[in-house]
């Protein structure tokens, strides 16, 4: 041990000899290792670490695989409420198995009212994932199917909320204008379901309860519901499909007539699985990328140690010859690196916290478990063990070369200038042509994705954003019971709001443009007959009052649009998407037409088409454009025929869209007050410009884009820096032959052309290197690309031009000093 720090003391007194060549490494290293460490805390925090439940390897989802309609992906489509109620109550591998819905409530009766995100859950959800509430109890299943209204609240609402009350218990909150007892509290850190991003966690939970109109047979094909639950010890994911497929043929025998059609089998697949599912290519992508920039500091850090060593050879060679061994010498390199790359290491975690700390709100909404991203020892040790295993690797290359120094030529020499060796400029032109292809290939992935963002910006949304105010309402079922009671709501909303000053237009819709929507209706379109196996025709439903089409911008293509006379009692009509139109009757004119909701044997009316729209992006714009059709408000339940229920309401909640004058901005408040005069406890959420909610579906793509172009950007500053300093030092080294070539009539531009061709040997030899290697992980991008080719040629041509001109740029400096050296002083110079 004492040994070991009289040669730690000796490695850190021979590099404060070089403190420019120290802070030169220690930033390097620092940038390389602080951006790794910050994405494998997000590696670790999603993806690695357990969930924060007990034994949650037992945890699994349940859902159904459905087949007989086009839902997209694997077919996967969640459960119903007959599978919910035949899962639970009929299979026998869980310990508990519950199902649960998200939701949204109107809190009121503490502060100001707003809506709060909810999950309605079965009994058997919280039992099954093992976490006791850190006040109270959580509900049984006998309080859900008593329909008995109860409340759990997160911890973060009790202490925003309620402000921490220890005698919360018991106290009552309205929840849609409802009462709702608080039986528990949960823990700091609970989170259930574990849905991705910032927003869209849930405050509350309550029983499921399922409603008269959930348990009728209308609704059996509803499968937005989902399962979870804790395998029993001796049973596996395998065993517990066999005992769900058993439940499932029971389920599929009683469906209704008008679910003939449809079939499905069971799925049971770990929870973790379900979680990260998404976010999984993003993170393995970010991770490759940052470890190529890692890459690229390690090469500037064993050019410069390299470097440093050729510098040192003659020290080196007195050394060998006043007897040191050469595993001392290397030793004592070793160690030198390591210095240098803990301190790297160190103030790499300190950049990597930092980088947390700011941009971890900046996270896109895909990715789950952010709150639990962060530095954590586990993070703490991967850094440091990274710096540890970097400046052994980093130091073996250039402490090799170093005792392989020729202790008589070193010391021959006399300290004068000139060639290092072949093997030591071999060596260092290897390190500079594997940064410039490194950092090629991440330069490539950047400039593909700032092309596939671009193209995406470009795509016809269907509507025109610009000068569009929107906000989402909730009118709470206690007050506003009936049908008549929301249409007067409604109306007395749109009427007031279009005698506004700046108001062009006004509507409402049960569904928003770019707002995430996934809802799928089956529906039948007269004279069309599906290819085979084609599944059943799905569509979006969209419901929609006053001027809705003009305050979102959406052209009319034939036809007309809704009017007055379209009320209840009237002819059924409906405005079609181009989609739509197209699919279902090909080279036809869509207006006259008929179309009806369900499938082909249920008793629901036919709707004449009376209007053909463009077709609506429904998420971002990168996403599959799907058919649609609009009915109003006043029709949607003669629409639904026999699938509806006396208890139904329609528009009772969904959003407002206001097309302005002005800047949309300025309306903001003056749409809350209109609200607040009508009902003064109605709170408005989500009120933000169409613009705005058009960057928020574009967040993923831009956040990929952001970072990836960063890390390039990174990854082509190290590379150039360590170019630039490989090329001086090589100039540096041959000072006395650019000397004597000028005292022997060659001209300084010579020189110059000499320094700056060497490098561009070495930028031609990298770039082809690199494009060979963009080729190679091209297959990594395609998933993250749209309307871009993963081998677009004008990206890979772009990204190698710019490096060689950044190569060439970073010789010239270096070319521009050796060619104004002073030719006597350097000729004398020993």
């Amino acid at each position: 041990m004492t040994s070991l720090f009289r040669d730690l003391r000796i490695a850190v007194r021979q590099l404060m000899k070089s403190p420019g060549f120290v802070a030169t490494a220690v930033f390097t290293l620092a940038l390389g290792i602080g951006a790794t460490t910050a994405i494998f805390s997000i590696v670790e925090g999603v993806l690695l670490r357990p969930l924060p439940f007990p034994h949650s390897d037992r945890l699994v989802v349940v859902a159904d695989i459905l087949q007989g309609a086009n839902v997209g992906g694997n077919g996967e489509a969640g459960v119903t409420v007959p599978d919910i109620r035949n899962y639970t109550r009929d299979t026998h591998s869980f310990t508990s198995l519950g199902g649960y819905q998200g939701a949204a409530f109107e809190l009121s009766g503490v502060g100001d009212p707003a809506i709060v995100n909810a999950t309605r859950m079965s009994g058997g959800v919280l039992p099954a994932l093992e976490v006791q509430p850190l006040l109270g109890r959580v509900f049984t299943q006998q309080e859900d199917e008593q329909q008995q209204q109860v409340v759990v609240l997160s911890y973060a609402t009790w202490q925003s909320r309620f402000h921490g009350d220890p005698n919360i218990l018991g106290s009552k909150i309205l929840l849609d204008r409802k009462p709702y007892v608080v039986i528990g509290v949960m823990p700091r850190n609970f989170e259930f379901p574990l849905i991705p991003g910032h927003l869209n966690r849930s405050e509350l939970w309550v029983p499921i309860s399922f409603t008269a109109m959930e348990l009728s047979q209308g609704s059996a094909a509803n499968w937005s519901y989902s399962m979870v639950g804790r395998l029993k010890p001796d049973v596996t994911p395998a065993q517990a499909v066999g005992d769900a497929e058993r439940v499932a043929k029971e389920t599929i025998r009683n469906y209704p007539a008008f679910m003939a059609g449809f079939t499905m089998h069971p799925v049971v697949r770990p929870l973790n699985e379900e979680t990260v599912e998404q976010a999984r290519p993003l993170i393995r992508t970010l991770f490759l990328a940052v470890a190529v920039v890692l890459l690229i500091a390690c090469a500037n850090l064993a050019g410069l140690l390299l470097v440093r060593a050729i510098r040192r050879r003659r020290e080196i060679a007195v050394r060998l010859a006043l007897g040191a061994s050469s595993t001392t010498l290397l030793w004592q390199a070793i160690l030198e690196s390591l210095v240098l790359s803990i301190a790297g290491g160190v103030v790499g975690l300190a950049l990597a916290a930092i980088a947390l700390r700011v941009g971890i709100n900046m996270l896109p909404e895909t990715l789950p478990r952010i709150n639990e991203i962060g530095l954590d020892w586990a993070v703490v040790c991967f850094a440091l063990g990274l710096a540890v295993l970097t400046g052994i690797v980093c130091g073996l290359a250039p402490a090799f070369a170093a005792i392989r120094t020729s202790v008589n030529n070193s010391l021959k020499e006399g300290g004068r200038t000139g060639t290092a060796g072949g093997g030591h400029a071999r060596l260092r032109s290897a390190l500079v042509i594997s940064e410039i292809a490194i950092a090629l290939v991440l330069l490539a992935a950047s400039g593909l994705l700032l092309r596939s963002f671009e193209k995406m910006r470009q795509v016809d949304l269907g509507f025109q954003p610009d000068h569009t105010l929107a906000a989402t309402y909730n009118l709470p079922r206690k007050q506003y019971a009936t049908q008549a009671a929301v249409d007067e709501f409604n109306h007395e909303l749109l009427r007031r709001l279009q005698q506004l000053p700046g108001v062009k237009s006004v509507g409402m819709t049960s569904f928003l443009p770019a707002a995430g929507n996934n809802s799928n209706s089956v529906f039948v379109a007269e004279g069309y007959v599906a290819p085979k196996d084609a599944g059943m025709d799905l569509a979006t439903i969209v419901q929609v009052d006053g001027d809705y089409f003009r305050a979102m911008g959406i052209p009319l293509l034939n036809g007309r649009l809704f009017t007055p006379d379209d009320k209840e009692g009237a002819q059924l009509v409906v405005i079609v998407s181009r989609k739509l139109a197209e699919q279902s009757w090909p080279g036809q004119s869509p207006i006259g037409k008929r179309v009806r909701l369900g499938t082909p044997t249920m008793p629901t009316p036919w709707a004449v088409v009376v209007g053909e729209v463009a077709d609506v992006k429904e998420n971002s714009p990168d996403q599959p454009l799907k058919q649609q059709y609009y009915t109003t408000v006043d029709q949607a339940e003669a629409m639904a025929g026999s699938l509806g229920s006396p208890t139904d309401l329609n528009g009772n909640g969904g959003y407002i869209a206001l097309r302005t004058a002005m800047p949309p901005e300025q309306m903001e408040n003056v749409l809350r007050s209109t609200v607040r005069s009508i009902d003064s406890q109605l709170p408005l959420t989500q009120v933000q410009t169409m613009e705005h909610a058009i960057s928020d579906s574009e967040a993923p793509r831009r956040f990929n884009t952001a970072l990836i172009s960063s890390f390039a950007a990174l990854a082509v500053l190290l590379a150039v820096l360590g170019i630039y300093s490989v090329i001086a030092f090589s100039v540096a080294l041959r000072v006395q032959e650019m000397a004597i070539r000028m005292a022997l009539g060659s001209q300084r531009s010579g020189i110059v052309r000499l320094v700056v061709t060497s490098g561009a040997k070495l930028a031609a030899v990298g770039c082809v290197i690199g494009l060979v290697g963009a080729f190679a992980a091209s297959h990594l991008l395609r998933s993250f690309l749209f309307g871009v080719s993963a081998v677009d040629p004008l990206v890979l041509a772009l990204a190698a031009l710019i490096l060689l001109l950044l190569t060439l740029t970073a010789s010239l400096l270096p070319a521009r000093r050796a060619a104004t050296v002073d030719l006597t002083q350097t000729l004398r110079a020993e």
